[in-house]
């Protein structure tokens, strides 16, 4: 019974996928006016979920596609479809007229196979292209034209599948693309590695493309597991093939030649022209980068081959990025990390420290909404503890801004978004109210602080709005200056503009810049360095990480960019933080496109323009800890420690992970 029970979810698990590529479908991802005849009620989906299931349904079109061109000169072709659900490939590719002396067969369980067939037979455009007289069904297949067969047979039976496939006059010689998109890692393992051997043994010409999972390792992978496991729909084949490595060597084990595996980054960056990457990042507004780019980090395409005709269809990337490119320069030394007992969440906040063991915190968004939030952290004799602060309705709701400790007193607080549509303008002075009660962290008791929060009225000519950008402090011959560098805005453009606030006259003034400008981007890190800033990472115009170190430098007449030639070079990253302790930046977390773990520490030594990454022991952090979308702060210059606050995300549709609490990191021993 708690078999068939189990199996009965993974078959919801289709009817779920089925609306959200309808969903997608119905924004213009992709062209596809099949799908809403398989959906009860359509649904809109998110802009994430719409972006993840057109990169799924781009995979999979393309590998079809390069199969049937390769094959087009052949007399006969087949696809075979493993655990199909509703999917409407057939019917796609029959309007396309792209299916000339080829056939389509789907293989789902027997329930699937009579939704679906119930579905096709009542539907007049999809009964419209199969032949105008339908045999009745007979034995397991359920829908029978020339060009198409859906057969009703547990994947896992391989003896009843391929009497079913020979019944339905499946041809073993013929060419053959077998596809399974996320439907054999639902068996044991131990079964779908027999599939996978049957069909090599089977089909002697032929290509298997598989859509799946991997690493389960790490935060994000965690949750989604989870996620699944609470659906009763394991993922089976993760256990024993967590990476892309592993699933090739699985399939060339399994008496395949030759096999291919991308993660998603990999195809989307290396396989979908640029063109039509900008016509789908344009359809919807969207500010959930980081989890887009997890999200495609935890799938793989793959192309297996079997004979010298389909191998021409396995997958070949057109180039390779940067990005994906660089390797990580691991030192054996793991940075520790420990969770500190008071409850804060949230992901887009800001902070700054005001003094040490004391941290004021702004914006952002938590599970219980978004609303005009501040707090203090403060660092008692007991540890931290978090009090309210009051008011704070001036500040508005903003995620992505910043907010940036003045010379003598206070911070200023700038830029963000309230969505993707609206973005926030002006920008307030915030600083503790001098007549309100003081906050030592003696008071144990106090449960909130009051502050002064006043909008800052400012002449020049200032900046677009916008979010994800870096605030500095900057000086030349003694005035000080915020520098704004770079960020987003409404029209989803990337900005790579620098601006200079004069602190003291609050005046948006033009300043020289000399040197080669460093090309747009948000949601990088820039700290204040010898009356310059460093800049670090962030996310590019095309989409694509950077990895760049860039000093701004104050010169006689104003300022100069220099780039930094670090080596080895650090792995290219954004939504990071970082700080300057001496000589040294500590960069921390952040989102990359590489496959080896996640983000740890890198530390670039800005007077040897050399780098080393660090990874984290997270072992006891009893939750999976997110470093992106988060604050970071060094408390007390004099202690080689990093407060970490917040962060998390949208992890695709598996549900929302914040960090419920802020974690210390020991830095000791990566400055030495």
């Amino acid at each position: 019974m708690a078999v068939l029970f189990c199996f009965f979810q993974v078959q919801v698990t289709n009817d779920s996928s089925v609306v959200s590529k309808e969903s997608a479908a119905a924004r213009c991802y992709f062209n596809d006016v099949f799908l809403q005849h398989f959906v009860c009620r359509a649904v809109r989906r998110a802009p994430l979920i719409n972006r993840g299931y057109y990169v799924r349904w781009k995979a999979v079109d393309h590998c079809v596609r390069m199969f049937l061109h390769i094959t087009e000169k052949c007399s006969q072709r087949q696809i075979l479809s493993l655990g199909a659900g509703f999917d409407s490939l057939y019917f796609r590719l029959r309007a396309d007229e792209t299916l000339d002396r080829a056939a389509v067969f789907e293989v789902d369980f027997l329930d699937v196979a009579r939704r679906k067939a119930a579905l096709i037979t009542s539907n007049t455009t999809l009964r419209g292209l199969l032949d105008s007289c339908l045999p009745p069904p007979a034995g397991p297949v359920h829908v029978r034209s020339s060009q198409y067969r859906l057969l009703g047979v547990d994947v896992r039976e391989e003896s009843q599948v391929e009497e079913a496939l020979g019944a339905a006059g499946l041809d073993r010689a013929a060419p053959t693309l077998i596809l399974s998109e996320v439907a054999l890692t639902y068996m044991e393992t131990q079964r779908s590695d027999a599939v996978i051997s049957w069909a090599a043994k089977l089909l002697p010409q032929s290509l298997f493309v598989m859509y799946e999972q991997i690493q389960p390792h790490d935060p994000f992978g965690r949750i989604m597991q989870e996620h699944f496991l609470k659906l009763n729909s394991t993922l089976h084949a993760l256990r024993h093939y967590p990476d892309a490595s592993a699933q090739r060597r699985r399939f060339l084990d399994k008496g395949w030649e030759q096999c291919v595996c991308l993660d998603m980054n990999e195809f989307y960056f290396g396989l979908v022209p640029e063109e039509e990457r900008s016509r789908v990042e344009s359809l919807e507004p969207f500010d959930e980068y980081e989890e887009w780019h997890q999200k495609c980090s935890h799938y793989f395409i793959l192309t297996a081959s079997r004979g010298s005709l389909v191998d021409q269809a396995l997958l070949a990337p057109a180039s390779v990025s940067p990005a994906l490119s660089i390797s990580p320069s691991w030192s054996p030394t793991a940075l520790s990390v420990h969770a500190v007992p008071v409850w804060v969440e949230g992901l887009g906040m800001a902070s700054t420290s005001l003094s040490p063991g004391k941290v004021l915190l702004t914006g952002g968004s938590s599970r219980r909404g978004r609303w005009p939030m501040a707090s203090v952290l403060i660092r008692g004799q007991e540890g931290w503890r978090s009090i309210s602060v009051e008011p704070v309705e001036d500040l508005g709701v903003r995620l992505y801004h910043t907010v940036t400790c003045l010379p003598g007193r206070g911070a200023v607080v700038y830029g963000g978004r309230s969505s993707p549509l609206n973005p926030i303008r002006g920008l307030f002075k915030v600083t503790l109210d001098p007549c309100g009660p003081p906050c030592p962290p003696e008071s144990e008791g106090q449960d909130s602080v009051k502050v002064c929060v006043e909008q800052m009225v400012c002449t020049g000519d200032p900046p677009p709005p916008r979010w994800r950008h870096t605030a500095a402090i900057t000086s030349h011959k003694g005035r000080d200056f915020l520098f704004v560098f770079g960020g987003q805005n409404q029209s989803e453009a990337v900005l790579g503009d620098g601006c200079f606030l004069s602190v003291d006259q609050q005046h948006w003034t033009e300043m020289p810049v000399e040197g080669a400008a460093p090309p747009a981007r948000h949601s990088h890190s820039a700290c204040s360095y010898q009356g310059g800033v460093v800049v670090f990472g962030g996310l590019g115009g095309e989409g694509v990480p950077l990895g760049d170190t860039l000093v701004l430098r104050p010169t006689e007449r104003g300022f100069c960019w220099e780039r930094m030639d670090v080596r080895p070079p650090p792995v290219p990253r954004y939504s990071h933080c970082a700080h300057l302790t001496g000589e040294k930046l500590i960069v921390v977390g952040g989102v990359w496109l590489h496959s080896d773990g996640v983000p740890g520490v890198v530390v670039v030594d800005i007077t040897a323009c050399s780098s080393v990454e660090f990874s984290l022991d997270t072992t006891s952090v009893p939750w999976p800890l997110m470093l992106h979308s988060f604050c970071c702060e060094l408390t007390d210059p004099e202690e080689p420690v990093l407060l970490l606050i917040g962060g998390g995300g949208n992890c695709f549709s598996f549900g929302t992970h914040l960090n419920p609490q802020p974690v210390t990191m020991e830095l000791g021993a990566a400055l030495g």
